[in-house]
């Protein structure tokens, strides 16, 4: 029998470190070669970890949520044999390792558990282990309880059927209700909730509150909110807001899907991509990446346009390669396609990498308006918002027209609110004149 040491392989990306988001095994369990032994995530991007060799777990790095550096101990197993760069054995035999992990997973000796407390029983305290032979005082039968379920004190609160069915409904213990007479009236029930509780109105479902739950930051939530937090720390951000008439492009949107046969159906974004790469060759400062070690501001020529989208796990943000190229259909179907592996957690790392500008929608829960945060190192991040109809004026007469605001967060290190401005007012004469987004 030998030992094997499972070290984290250099996933790529240049990492130093990944983190464990999933275990797939545990301590004395019996694995084969290639087998799938845990997740780990680098950047935004989970990488299967195969085990590669056969036998028993013996060790694993650590919990859910911590940090394992490449090249570190990921595992250890216990082979049949020898296996190359075997690390050295630990003290304690396999075998050991082993049984102890299943003594501690095999329930021992029931321990006598205490029931919660009863109503109170003459002589006794009700809250005791459970007995085998019950005492003198146990075996008396016990006085019928109050009404109330308050004791003495309050045995004598006296109150209607239909009182008591509302207080039960309420939370309100009658015991607290200040009264005039013998009986406790909906008049002063009534009275309690508005003055008497000293917190104001009684909810009537104020009992069915949820517990507070403590939920651990980590995998895709936890690299959200470091990247989230460094973004608000190091850029000074900046958001510009306009309103945009787009009733003349939902009208064309509405005739080409009309007539796309099988092509994919069209939705907003594809008309806005095209439009934000026609409009970046004269705002250069737009589509670039900050390096704020070095000092460089890096024009792209080509725009990789990121596409934040929610999953299950949290925001994604996947990017549409050299999206300049591309018309409406061939964006719709790359749209759809990075959508769905993001959703699926089929995403490839080098889809989730390279942005140089990014689009974030919420499609029809858009509000009035945004203020996105930028996606570092990038400079820009483009916002539009839920299309609605108003009347609008025209010359002297009111006509219906879709609007819809268009925000854009910048990083005012290298954008100025001067060019912002500029920016989508481009953006706009070509949305709200669309003929021109298909015009060379």
């Amino acid at each position: 029998m030998a030992r094997f040491t499972f070290r984290l392989p250099d996933i790529g990306e240049g990492i130093a470190e990944a983190e464990i988001v999933a275990w797939h095994v545990k301590v004395g369990d019996r694995i084969e070669e290639d087998q799938q032994v845990a997740d780990m995530m680098t950047d935004k991007a989970t990488v299967e970890m195969e085990s590669p060799v056969s036998g028993v777990v013996v060790e694993l790095a650590g919990e859910v949520g911590d940090q394992v550096a490449i090249g570190a101990s990921l595992m250890v197993v216990e082979t049949e044999k020898a296996v190359a760069e075997e690390a050295p054995a630990a003290e304690a035999p396999v075998a050991e390792a082993v049984e102890e992990q299943v003594e501690a997973e095999t329930p021992g000796v029931p321990e006598v558990v205490e029931a919660p407390a009863p109503l109170p029983l003459a002589g006794g305290t009700g809250g005791g282990p459970v007995q085998a032979t019950p005492t003198p005082e146990e075996t008396s039968p016990p006085p019928t309880p109050p009404a109330s379920g308050r004791g003495e004190e309050v045995r004598h609160v006296l109150a209607s059927p239909a009182v008591r069915a509302r207080a039960k409904d309420l939370g309100v213990d009658l015991a607290e209700v200040k009264h005039d007479g013998q009986h406790i009236r909906h008049a002063d029930l009534d009275a309690y909730l508005r003055y008497g509780s000293g917190q104001g109105y009684h909810a009537p479902h104020a009992s069915r509150a949820r517990a507070d739950e403590a939920v651990k930051v980590i995998g895709m939530r936890r690299r959200i909110a470091e990247n989230m937090a460094a973004a608000k720390r190091a850029i000074p951000h900046f958001t510009y807001v306009d309103e945009i008439d787009v009733t003349a492009l939902e009208a064309m949107r509405a005739d080409l899907n009309a007539n796309r046969g099988s092509r994919p159906k069209l939705t907003m974004l594809p008309f806005l991509i095209v439009a934000i790469c026609r409009t970046l060759p004269d705002f250069p400062m737009l589509n670039a990446r900050y390096d704020d070690e070095g000092g460089v501001v890096t024009r792209h020529g080509r725009v990789h346009m990121g596409m934040a989208t929610q999953t299950d796990a949290g925001l994604t943000v996947p990017v549409i390669r050299d999206a300049q190229d591309m018309n409406v259909w061939q964006l719709a179907s790359e749209i759809g396609r990075l959508a769905e592996a993001a959703r699926t957690g089929k995403i490839k790392s080098e889809e989730l990498q390279g942005g140089t500008i990014t689009i974030t929608s919420l499609g029809p829960l858009g509000g009035i308006a945004t203020t996105p945060v930028i996606n570092r190192p990038e400079v820009a991040i483009i916002g539009p918002n839920k299309i609605v109809e108003r009347p609008v004026f025209v010359g002297d007469d009111i006509v219906r027209a879709k609007l819809m605001n268009l925000s854009i967060s910048c990083d005012h290190r290298v954008v100025d609110g001067w060019d912002a401005a500029s920016y989508v007012q481009a953006l706009r004469k070509l949305l709200e004149t669309p003929v021109l987004l298909f015009a060379d």
